[in-house]
């Protein structure tokens, strides 16, 4: 799709949460502590032996001669008109005031020292997060939408480290790298974005964008690069959402139509709205949970499973909790119920099954 000449093209780049360091004042003022400590350790060895050092001006060295000397000498300057004549002064010289030298040297440097090292470390953790990054969730969007999903999906069992956050705003991506997670900075519109998301090895992308003509574009773009990842997405207008639908997404959520539908339940039945508010936030309360048919509920029908069941997942056939052919449970089914949340999996299930699919 052509784009206007006067759009501005968001520079791209990936942004990895960053460890805590201390602030650039802090960091200066811990190396000219350190730069100040060995000079004062070179002046005390240099004033300590002053009587092996001959000053070429009056033949002797005092206090202030040990600070010029000190001074001249961790600079590499190196005058000569102070010099150590006796064989106890040269070895101190060799031994301490040579070490010190290079150890004032490295302080002095240390900033740009510090810069290049910190470039290497990050290419290398940019090289080996691609490198491990498979399977992962990208998330188009950090507003409350984006948040909101991620929300969910880290209580239910996913990490940080599974999440990848793709945002134009420079700013939104800083927030998330504060908060843990990797960020890519750019127009998710873009293919080269999208890809330094690693969205081609991505197993679900969520689209959470604040217009939904770029939610059309991003899912578009979305499954040309990836066609087997699961796409959910959000539009503001029930309108669009066949739209999104045809672009590739295969859940379509209408923000606007299903805050409309809370507000009108509520005000029916202030009790059946708080259960629907329950149910969307997950870790609290009652969750809606997606999973697998245990071996012991092999055969039995929807009501005799311990677990409140919803619907029935059958290949690509979801059958209501009252649907004749959702019973008996086949070994292949996943049923969606709902559980009281808990930290602890459902009944019977292993950790890796606990969670629900999206």
């Amino acid at each position: 799709m052509a784009r206007r000449a006067d759009e501005q093209v968001v520079p791209t780049r990936v942004m990895l949460p960053r460890r805590v360091v201390d602030g650039p004042a802090r960091q200066v003022a811990k190396r000219l502590t350190m730069a100040l400590m060995v000079m004062a350790i070179t002046v005390l060895i240099v004033w300590v032996d002053r009587g092996g050092y001959h000053d070429a001006a009056d033949g002797k060295v005092d206090f202030l001669d040990s600070v010029y000397y000190a001074t001249v000498t961790l600079s590499t300057t190196g005058y000569g008109d102070i010099t150590p004549y006796g064989d106890g002064a040269r070895l101190v010289n060799v031994l301490l005031v040579t070490p010190l030298r290079v150890l004032f040297l490295i302080i002095l440097v240390g900033t740009t020292l510090e810069v290049l090292t910190e470039r290497t470390r990050e290419d290398f953790r940019l090289k080996r997060w691609r490198t491990n990054l498979r399977d992962h969730t990208v998330v188009v969007g950090f507003g409350t939408k984006g948040r909101s999903a991620i929300q969910t999906l880290c209580a239910t069992g996913l990490k940080k480290e599974q999440i990848v956050i793709v945002d134009p705003a420079s700013k939104v991506i800083e927030i998330a790298n504060a908060e843990g997670f990797t960020g890519v900075l750019g127009d998710a519109t873009r293919s080269e974005v999208l890809l330094r998301a690693e969205l081609q090895k991505a197993r679900q992308i969520i689209i959470a964008t604040q217009r939904d003509d770029t939610a059309v574009l991003v899912a578009l773009t979305a499954r040309q690069l990836n066609r087997g990842a699961k796409i959910v997405a959000a539009v503001r207008e029930e309108e669009n959402a066949p739209l999104l639908r045809q672009s590739g997404a295969d859940a379509v959520i209408t923000s606007a139509s299903a805050a409309g539908r809370l507000l009108g339940l509520s005000v029916l039945s202030p009790s059946a709205g708080t259960v629907m508010e329950d149910l969307i936030q997950q870790g609290s309360g009652l969750d809606l949970v997606e999973r697998p048919v245990i071996k012991a509920e092999v055969g039995k029908s929807v009501r005799e499973t311990e677990d409140l069941v919803v619907s029935v997942l059958r290949g690509h056939r979801l059958l209501g909790y009252d649907d004749p052919a959702a019973s008996p449970l086949q070994l292949t089914d996943r049923v969606i119920t709902i559980v009281r949340a808990s930290n602890e999996p459902p009944h019977n299930l292993p950790p890796t099954q606990s969670v629900p699919r999206f």
